[in-house]
């Protein structure tokens, strides 16, 4: 079975086709149960993986930053500073409730991802995170913004979105969906006024590729088509369709929006994009997993979901073990990506690659 190239479909980018998924089956796909959701026990569980296959000389360099790389401090001190600048940007101000129902989605927690994905493509181009900070906040509202309207009645109907109501719970689905709105356009508005040190040119290209990465080609192409699939019989490529726009888009709009304001070459800026599009997928495929494998407690929102609304995920089409096995290999395609750049300075994004791949929430 083929399934579709993530880096063809995605603005129609010429690049060869992947393998199909399954051309080892004597390869054991890592069992996700045994990874632990903290932050700080991904690199020591890695080690352990690698050193159970004997690498090779470039393998054992990169089990050595993984050992060095501070992950979890990274993560937190990262998503303190994106919170901090979250909260500057967004205060409260007439009309009060407005601005109170765009900050209580934004400030409700999370890990912050995408943000962290932003700030850590400028600092591998050789950017400032400075310049990039308003571009990672902005990508974190329109995050923010679909989890909102996605919650609401006429969507997936969810009560609770990381551990608590949802907008519409607490300030109606009027509210939450004009909030929603505020924060997707205030999103532009921040990159434009707020960005310092970018070039007007590099400044047009970011706003045009957010535009474009989460418009009708991109995260709504994605909603779409996936709200006309519920209950039809589809198969790989058609969700592989689905996920590449709606998940992947915005994450590799993070981390293009990264590299374009530290500065990367055309070369750098695509390398990272088809990293972006491959952990993209890979994020919705552990999704997937975990919406079956995983209580609304642990989840910190309601679990089971897919099943309900009869929705095609991975795991309903390939089964769990194989949905393992095609997230592993997407891992590897995405960290592939980044051989070429300076892998000290890639450590942040090979992590992340990582937990997204090892997350259990």
């Amino acid at each position: 079975m083929n399934l579709v190239n993530p880096t063809s479909l995605f603005y129609g980018a010429p690049v060869a086709s992947r393998s199909p998924i399954f051309l080892n089956p004597t390869r054991k796909s890592q069992p996700f149960s045994s990874f632990s959701s903290n932050f700080s026990s991904i690199s020591a569980i890695l080690t352990k993986e690698q050193q159970s296959n004997p690498p090779e000389k470039q393998q054992l360099k990169q089990t050595h930053m993984e050992l060095s790389f501070d992950f979890k401090n990274y993560m937190l001190e990262k998503a303190d500073l994106v919170n901090q600048a979250l909260n500057d940007a967004v205060p409260v101000k007439n009309p009060a409730k407005i601005h109170e129902s765009m900050r209580y989605s934004l400030l409700a927690g999370g890990k912050r991802v995408r943000p962290v994905l932003c700030l850590a493509a400028c600092a591998l181009v050789g950017g400032e995170e400075s310049t990039a900070m308003p571009a990672a906040c902005a990508v974190e509202m329109i995050h923010t913004m679909s989890l909102m309207h996605d919650d609401l009645p006429c969507m997936d109907n969810d009560d609770f979105r990381r551990g608590k109501p949802t907008n519409h719970m607490v300030y109606g689905e009027e509210v939450a969906v004009l909030a929603g709105d505020a924060l997707l356009s205030f999103a532009f508005e921040h990159i434009a006024t707020s960005t310092k040190g970018v070039s007007s040119d590099r400044i047009l290209r970011a706003i045009g590729e957010l535009a474009k990465c989460i418009g009708s080609e991109g995260l709504v192409a994605g909603q779409v088509v996936d709200i006309c699939s519920e209950g039809a019989d589809v198969g790989v490529d058609h969700l592989e369709f689905i996920h590449l726009h709606k998940t992947a888009a915005l994450l590799e709009g993070s981390v293009v929006l990264g590299a374009i304001m530290g500065g990367g070459s055309d070369v750098e800026i695509e390398k990272l994009r088809k990293f972006a599009r491959s952990i993209g997928l890979l994020f919705q495929v552990v999704d997937d997993i975990l919406d079956v494998t995983k209580s609304s407690e642990e989840l910190g929102k309601t679990a089971g979901k897919d099943l309900v609304s009869d929705k095609t995920t991975y795991p309903k089409l390939l089964g769990i073990d194989k949905s393992r096995e095609f997230a592993e290999e997407l891992k590897q395609e995405a960290i592939e990506q980044l051989s070429e750049f300076d892998q000290r300075k890639a450590a942040p994004l090979i992590a992340l690659a990582n937990y997204i791949a090892y997350r259990q929430n």
